[in-house]
């Protein structure tokens, strides 16, 4: 793509925890999710000048569908509304992630695309337009503006400071099948104890502050939940097996699905033990797509 070109990595963004409390009038959920970032991810390259475009390629690329429709030039196009004059450009976008798979990948790469904008067009990145022009792309993007872990809560648009998360070390396992995020909330029961409870409650293991050992830290983790879990599983019982199979490995401290799924991780107490069920997964289940990383700032 040229000297000019500049490269930003996407890292998956992973939900750890995620509370739906409840629903508004314009139809939006209201969240409350402890988020960090994997080490794996999607790749974008941008090349300054000329008229916006983008190519897309990659292990991925035939799932995400039309070009016209990619939350790259959705971003890019809303940040140039924002900002008079601002160069745009050729994107180029190695999607390697999964698609439609709870680890918003779509809203990575537009964040990504957001910070490459920003230093060709000298940009601080701290510039109050370009979180306006995350949130005009979708809900997911500014958390991923800035990837590191974070507290999220309402509709996308209130984020903590960065919290300091021990470092997990985690096997991240889609089977397979994409779930459409509208058609889980749809099948979510917002009457049940476990959507509607704890509205005015921050998540407990945020609160208190701590976070620097992991066990402890999984240990509280693991008394908080994902609710759109069972709701993702009605629609796609795929998810339930996945998360039997990474409960069942050895050293598996925590299975729970991410976002919306259908992509669940698995955490364990070291980047060996990690790797090692990595390796049994791809043997027994050669047609999941299977990842070992890390998990905290993206990477």
């Amino acid at each position: 793509m040229g000297s000019t070109a500049r490269a930003e990595k996407a890292p998956a963004k992973i939900n750890l925890t995620l509370r739906v409390l409840g629903r508004r009038a314009d139809g939006y959920h209201v969240l409350e999710s402890l988020v960090a970032f994997a080490g794996v991810g999607d790749a974008l390259t941008f090349a300054p000048g000329g008229a916006l475009t983008l190519a897309v390629s990659g292990p991925t690329a035939q799932a995400v569908g039309d070009n016209a429709d990619n939350l790259v030039l959705k971003a890019a196009r809303a940040l140039a509304e924002r900002i008079a004059g601002l160069t745009l450009g050729s994107f180029a976008l190695s999607k390697r992630l999964p698609v439609a798979a709870g680890l918003g990948g779509g809203s990575a790469d537009a964040a990504a695309a957001l910070r490459l904008l920003a230093r060709a067009n000298g940009v601080a990145l701290d510039d109050p337009r370009l979180m306006q022009a995350a949130q005009a792309t979708g809900s997911d993007v500014p958390v991923c503006l800035d990837p590191k872990p974070r507290l999220m809560r309402g509709v996308g648009d209130v984020l903590s400071a960065q919290l300091d998360l021990p470092r997990l070390f985690a096997v991240l396992v889609n089977p397979g099948v994409a779930v459409s995020t509208r058609d889980v909330f749809a099948a979510l029961n917002l009457a049940s104890p476990a959507a509607s409870g704890g509205v005015s409650s921050p998540t407990p293991l945020v609160s208190e502050g701590w976070g620097g050992e992991p066990t402890t830290f999984v240990a509280a983790l693991a008394k908080d939940r994902n609710d759109l879990e069972a709701p993702a599983i009605e629609l796609e019982p795929a998810i339930a097996n996945v998360l039997a199979v990474l409960q069942a490995l050895p050293d598996c401290r925590l299975a729970r699905m991410s976002g919306s799924g259908a992509t669940c991780f698995g955490l364990f107490p070291t980047n060996a033990a990690a790797a090692a069920a990595a390796r049994t997964l791809r043997v027994g289940y050669p047609q999941w797509w299977v990842r070992a990383t890390a998990l905290g700032a993206g990477q």
